[in-house]
């Protein structure tokens, strides 16, 4: 067993043991109990950055086993500059993620932290995943804990947005699963993915299988018009829920087209991409819009990643090193950012126990420290220079401009628009005078809030200042994705 299986079944089997073994009584050991699970976790990916080689494009730390002979799946693990990141953001947040939750969480402890940890582990498998049906197991798999995290721990109408995001996202996966037979049958009886990306295709049959993994990746973005699951699934999800579903669940769809749509169907992927382009800029300006009238802080903040993801697909289908790695660079910055947002927004719900805008006002005199912190991720939400925020969408702008002027100017107005509906929103809930009751009485946060926004707020300020060591993993992979990406396919 490899450092990669370490990494994503750790979390499992630990997840899976607290699930069964746990018990409401002692939910201060179970507390204990993830925490630890999670800091282990965290530390076991640690020696994929450090000694990972930034030079080399080929996959590294790479496992491959049998598994079901009779089809030739093998259990095929292996991390890349692309990948790398997401696997370390994957026990980062989770790890947030079990602080966040210490003492808000009094009811079936057990189950949820072990839903978390199991989260993780599965996540993390499908970023190391090299098997295409190893890839959709564990893809697919990540709909069963979130699904129990939203249907168990949600608001009031959990249920419906527990069903709604089960059945978006799984009625997309069905076109990918077809798509991943076919290459199966055209490969010979392969699933390995680096077979998959030497096979020759038709141009139909590359149109066909782009649209299909566009079918599962684009709603799990998601992209406009498919993304309107998500603000019903982060009103009523839990803090921790839709934390992790904003800082690592959307990427999964973002890093299938890095992964299969790309590296398999080059051709389609080029002739696309005007209508992903296009797609991707709606969703930078109109979502931006409507965010601006949202009334409920958490419909806001998701409105606001499907326009920050936006500029995710518009960096990737630009196919120029500056746009994909910026691209990556925005997601790896989005999945700091998003949680922190969504962990704020969790501080107040759980003193006041709203997420109307029009509940709050003048926050910043009776939470100075708390504001202070929320003014942090506020302004990386923007896009402040200095922040985690700026580094990516800048990338993704200077190339769009590059690409093409009107495309890179709808690209910038993003700016305008995400400084507009967060800056009114901190206007609205933090400054200015008390204006109720409920407000009044608030107390700062505690030394465990202090710790978990500490932690975010000094992995914003480091990629923001030094984003140095996050570009430098990914160039080598980047460089080698576009080389695949501009090569036809079609047959001679």
């Amino acid at each position: 067993m490899g450092i990669l299986s370490l990494a994503i079944w750790t979390p499992i089997v630990l997840g899976v043991l607290i699930f069964a073994l746990g018990r409401d009584e002692h939910a201060g050991l179970v507390r204990w109990a993830a925490l630890f699970s999670a800091l282990l976790s965290f530390f076991l990916c640690v020696p994929l950055y450090t000694d990972f080689d930034n030079s080399s494009a080929s996959m590294q730390f790479v496992e491959n086993m049998p598994w079901v002979l009779r089809f030739n799946m093998s259990y095929h693990l292996g991390v890349d500059g692309i990948s790398l990141w997401f696997v370390l953001l994957t026990s980062f947040i989770t790890l947030v993620v079990v602080i966040s939750a210490w003492e808000v969480i009094t009811e079936r402890v057990h189950q949820y932290m072990g839903a978390f940890l199991v989260l993780s582990g599965v996540m993390t498998g499908v970023f190391c995943a090299l098997d295409g049906m190893l890839f959709y197991v564990f893809f697919e798999a990540t709909l069963i804990p979130m699904y129990l995290i939203i249907g168990i721990w949600g608001g009031p109408n959990k249920i419906y947005a527990a069903f709604k995001f089960f059945l978006y996202t799984l009625m997309g996966s069905l076109l990918m699963l077809v798509a991943l037979i076919y290459l199966y049958i055209q490969s010979g009886g392969s699933f390995d993915l680096t077979v998959w990306q030497a096979l020759p295709l038709s141009s139909q049959a590359q149109t066909l299988l782009f649209f299909a993994f566009f079918a599962a990746f684009a709603v799990k973005v998601p992209m406009w018009p498919v993304h309107t699951w998500l603000p019903d699934v982060h009103v009523e999800a839990p803090t921790g829920g839709s934390a992790v579903l904003a800082a690592i669940m959307l990427k999964l769809g973002a890093y299938g087209f890095l992964r299969f749509s790309l590296p398999i169907t080059p051709d389609a992927s080029h002739e696309w991409a005007w209508l992903l382009i296009a797609l991707s800029v709606i969703a930078v300006v109109y979502v931006g819009l409507v965010a601006i009238v949202q009334q409920d802080m958490k419909k806001l903040v998701a409105y606001s990643s499907v326009a920050h993801m936006g500029f995710v697909t518009l960096g990737i289908f630009m196919f120029s090193p500056l746009g994909i790695s910026g691209g990556i660079v925005q997601m790896i910055a989005h999945g700091f950012v998003s949680a922190a947002m969504f962990l704020c927004i969790g501080v107040l719900y759980d003193r006041v126990h709203s997420r109307e805008i029009a509940s709050y006002g003048g926050v910043v005199n009776t939470m100075p420290k708390f504001a202070a912190f929320s003014m942090l991720f506020a302004m990386a939400n923007c896009g402040l220079p200095g922040t985690a925020g700026f580094v990516g969408e800048w990338m993704v702008i200077l190339a769009a401009v590059q690409f093409n002027f009107w495309i890179g100017l709808a690209a910038a107005s993003a700016l305008i628009f995400g400084a507009a509906y967060t800056l009114w929103m901190i206007k609205r809930v933090y400054l200015g005078p008390v204006v109720n009751e409920d407000v009044r009485q608030l107390s700062d946060i505690n030394a465990r809030e202090f710790a978990m926004l500490s932690i975010l707020a000094v992995a914003v300020m480091v990629m923001g200042l030094y984003p140095k060591p996050f570009t430098d993993v990914m160039n080598a992979s980047v460089d080698q994705l576009i080389q695949q990406a501009s090569v036809s396919k079609l047959p001679q």
